[in-house]
């Protein structure tokens, strides 16, 4: 009985992983995907600039 038998084991190396050739189709996917991640954060930087949509604050009754 051996005391490095108990515990976590160390997982195997997963192999490297190659390079592989984009084609068009990839580039203009990779392209699409930067253009729409852009076009959102613009949109993100205009409505962090405004207040909460449709409502105004603390609502009160009309009673007095």
């Amino acid at each position: 009985m051996s005391g490095r038998e108990g515990g976590k084991k160390k997982p195997l190396k997963a192999p490297k992983k190659q390079s592989k050739e984009l084609d068009d189709d990839d580039v203009a996917f990779k392209q699409r995907q930067k253009e729409e991640q852009k076009a959102l954060e613009v949109m993100k930087a205009k409505a962090s600039g405004k207040g909460p949509l449709g409502s105004s604050g603390i609502k009160k009754s009309g009673k007095k």
